[in-house]
């Protein structure tokens, strides 16, 4: 069976897994959010491949550009991604990846980008199944009152994730860093 490689990454905001295959990314997710043996298992069965605690080139990029992005260096990411999933969630998370750094979408808003305004939940549930945290940016996505919606990492770090975002984009640094 191939292997995918782990590495645990700590974050100002919390501890990530980032796993790596074939010089891809299928991997950076929070380590102890609560669907974590449900994505992991999806990951593994999807590619067919067990965790192996090891490190890879993409995994060492993948760090050193999540640093650039929590120290306000880095707005967009450049890394080759392995989405795993069904067609539906690949679509939905391929559109959050077009929404730009310091912005943020409803699940309104994507299920009208993806034709379909009747699939909110569907939606939703397809942002709630991301295991890119961060770089697949579904932190971008609030409720249609424009209220913070679940989140892997947990609401807090939602809410840090985007002051983060917008602090940059003002230029600013937000209070705590």
């Amino acid at each position: 069976m191939d292997r995918i490689q782990t590495t645990y990454y700590k974050t100002p905001f919390g501890e990530l897994i980032l796993g790596s295959m074939e010089h891809q990314l299928c991997l950076c997710d929070w380590r102890f959010r609560k669907m974590r043996t449900s994505i992991d298992e999806r990951i593994q069965s999807g590619l067919k491949a067990t965790y192996a605690e090891e490190g890879s080139d993409i995994i060492e990029e993948t760090q050193a550009q999540l640093s650039q992005y929590f120290s306000g260096e880095r707005k967009q990411f450049d890394l080759p991604l392995l989405l795993v999933g069904s067609e539906f969630q690949k679509q939905v998370w391929n559109e959050l990846i077009r929404i730009p750094f310091g912005k943020t979408e409803s699940y309104a808003d994507l299920s009208k980008k993806l034709g379909n305004i009747e699939a909110i939940r569907a939606v939703a549930s397809a942002n709630g199944a991301n295991a890119i945290s961060i770089i697949v940016p579904c932190h971008r996505i609030l409720g249609s009152d424009g209220s913070l919606t679940g989140y892997a990492g947990g609401l807090a770090t939602k809410k840090k994730l985007l002051q983060l975002e917008k602090a940059f984009q003002q230029g600013e640094l937000p209070l705590g860093f």
